[in-house]
């Protein structure tokens, strides 16, 4: 997860976008003939787009753009602690 990464696409596609773009990964994770790296670069695209629907959600309730990036990355940095 990259928050810059997270934060472009947060301020560029509207969440209807996100959620369209995880939907097409998502299915074309389901290929059998993907590689490992390749899943490795889904996985990472799809986590960056799950941050930007969470940061959006955020931002929408009130938070500003920053403590909402912020928040969001305090919240995974705390999840891996565990």
């Amino acid at each position: 997860m990259k928050l810059p990464v997270i934060k472009t696409i947060q301020r560029t596609c509207a969440p209807e976008q996100i959620e369209t773009a995880l939907e097409v990964l998502e299915n074309i994770s389901e290929a059998p003939s993907l590689k490992e790296n390749e899943l490795d670069v889904i996985g990472e695209l799809i986590s960056n787009l799950c941050g930007a629907l969470e940061v959006h959600e955020m931002v929408a309730s009130g938070m500003s753009e920053k403590d909402a990036g912020n928040a969001f990355m305090k919240k995974v940095l705390s999840s891996i602690d565990r």
